[in-house]
């Protein structure tokens, strides 16, 4: 076998010519900051024009559509109407959803002998869904801290928020007899 011998070219004196420091760093970031620029100018401009106006024109409805001879306010109510949410009530509330309250109205003590009281309901509702303000509700509730025991009593709500009963009176043994209320049923009226 013979030997080849590749000849080296000889290396230059000089080393070749580099950029400057400071090119180097700045025009490529300038290129990118640039492009990055245009580019999310472009982006924002497709996403404004795209998302802008989603409503239906007369030019973009097709004929032999269920819409196409209807009027632009008439597109526009049918779309709002289908997208208004059907309400859900409560249909069946029960004691445990309402929580009432005694407010003392007059109490007139007597010395050791007690004292005659009146008061009035407060009531709270914790349900879940809203109640039905089409219908009526008999909420019983039980009075403890009497003289003589237990109170039971009624009040109606109707129109959510419309409260109507009777104060109760009670006889305490001393001023300092603690009063509470509890919903013990709740009836659908109506």
């Amino acid at each position: 076998m013979s030997e080849q011998t590749v000849a080296i070219p000889p290396m230059p004196d000089t080393p070749p010519p580099s950029p400057s420091p400071q090119r180097r760093g700045r025009v490529p970031f300038l290129v990118g900051f640039g492009t990055g620029i245009v580019t999310s100018g472009a982006v924002a401009l497709v996403l404004f024009l795209t998302i802008g106006d989603s409503r239906p024109t007369a030019a973009s409805v097709t004929a032999g559509s269920p819409s196409a001879n209807a009027t632009p306010s008439a597109v526009a109510t049918t779309e709002e109407v289908a997208e208004a949410p059907e309400e859900v009530f409560n249909s069946n509330p029960v004691a445990e959803d309402f929580t009432v309250t005694l407010k003392t109205t007059s109490k007139q003590c007597f010395g050791s002998a007690g004292c005659n009281i009146t008061v009035e309901p407060k009531v709270s509702y914790a349900g879940l869904l809203p109640l039905d303000p089409g219908k009526e509700y008999s909420i019983t509730y039980e009075v403890h801290g009497s003289e003589d025991g237990s109170i039971i009593q009624t009040m109606e709500l109707s129109d959510q928020t419309s409260l109507s009963y009777r104060p109760t009176v009670l006889s305490t043994s001393t001023s300092k007899a603690k009063l509470t209320a509890k919903v013990t049923d709740v009836e659908e009226r109506g």
